[in-house]
């Protein structure tokens, strides 16, 4: 008689113990209360807790578990200042490239570069072609684990009462090259993250009237696409 396939074994798994009430709240209040910051008091991040951090965001979810993320720590005060460079030289492009609005976005300064605490770029390795699973139809799925793992960490930032800045205006070869990063490497964003001295009440963007959060009505369908295209 021939062999029985042996049946795939049953995951691990753990009780499914509900969060209180309390916890619950706080898990919203860290969502609702994260913010792009821009401004920040200098200081320091413990050891312990900027550790803690990036656990958070190693915790992140990954398409097919590739975590396709790495963190560089720059703490060159030289290293910072060339990042900066990279920086204001993209913000120039960038406000040439918006017309009318040139002058609006020159306002929006970008020095958390050189007054956080901490700078930290996240990058994706190369070698992300050889994960196939989740990723043979959307290879882009790289890019949005690689986000989750951000978002682990911004939450956690805002719960330990610091603040932390996404600033993705550079040119991403230049970074790479400045960073001695392999070739396939690809730099996602030079995150700002320390001490600050107040959270934004909004979203700073939404405050300078840049634009404002749409609300979730028009973002919400039922079944098929309802949404009108955007007008000509």
């Amino acid at each position: 008689m021939p062999d029985k396939p042996i049946p795939p074994s049953a995951p691990a798994m753990i009780a499914a113990m509900p969060f209180t009430e309390a916890e619950r709240a706080a898990v919203y209040r860290a969502i609702y209360e994260r913010r792009d910051m821009r401004h920040f008091a200098g200081g320091t991040v413990p050891e312990e807790v900027l550790l803690r951090l990036l656990r958070a965001a190693h915790h992140a979810p990954s398409v097919g578990f590739m975590q396709p993320w790495r963190f560089i720590r720059v703490r060159s005060a030289a290293l910072r200042e060339a990042i900066h460079a990279l920086v204001e030289e993209e913000r120039v492009r960038t406000a040439h490239a918006l017309g009318e609005r040139e002058e609006d976005f020159m306002k929006l300064k970008v020095q958390g570069v050189l007054d956080a605490a901490e700078v930290l770029v996240v990058a994706m390795p190369p070698g992300r072609e050889a994960h196939i699973f989740g990723r043979r139809t959307l290879p882009e799925m790289d890019i949005a684990s690689a986000a989750c793992a951000i978002q682990n960490l911004w939450l956690a930032v805002r719960a330990e009462g610091l603040g932390m800045g996404w600033v993705s205006i550079f040119d991403p070869q230049a970074l790479a090259q400045l960073l001695h990063m392999p070739a396939g490497a690809h730099p996602l964003g030079v995150l700002c993250l320390g001490p600050v001295a107040a959270y934004y009440a909004e979203p700073m963007l939404q405050q300078e009237k840049w634009a404002c959060r749409a609300p979730l009505e028009a973002m919400l369908m039922d079944d098929v696409w309802t949404e009108e295209p955007p007008a000509a």
